[in-house]
C-alpha cells in the first residue's frame, strides 16, 4: 500500500495548553522566530475553562523547529524555577526561626 505524501503546509499540533495565557506566550515565541502558528480551541478554553485545551499548531514543515523552540523555552523556565527555589532555600536558612 502506498504511503500518502504529507503536505508541508498541513498543520500539526506541537503543544496543548489548558491556560490561555501560556498558549499565547508559546505562540508569541514561535512567531518571534518567524514560524507561522495558530491556536485551535483558544476561545472555547476561555469560555469553559478546563473543558477545552488550546492546541498550538504550525505547518508540518516547521514542526521540528517549533518543537525545538518550545523545548528550549520549557528548559529555560525549569532552570529559572530551580534558581528561584535555590534562592528561597538559601534565604530561609539565613532567617532565624
Amino acid at each position: 500500500m502506498a504511503e500518502k505524501s504529507q503536505d508541508p503546509k498541513e498543520y500539526v499540533t506541537v503543544a496543548e495548553f489548558i491556560e490561555p495565557v501560556f498558549a499565547q506566550m508559546a505562540k508569541g515565541a514561535l512567531e518571534s522566530a518567524g514560524i507561522e502558528s495558530f491556536l485551535e480551541g483558544e476561545h472555547g478554553n476561555s469560555l469553559l475553562g478546563p473543558a477545552f485545551w488550546a492546541h498550538l499548531q504550525v505547518h508540518r514543515q516547521d514542526e521540528e523547529a517549533a518543537r525545538a523552540i518550545l523545548d528550549a523555552a520549557d528548559a529555560s523556565d525549569d532552570a529559572s524555577t530551580a534558581e528561584l527555589d535555590a534562592s528561597d532555600t538559601k534565604d530561609n536558612q539565613d532567617d532565624p526561626i
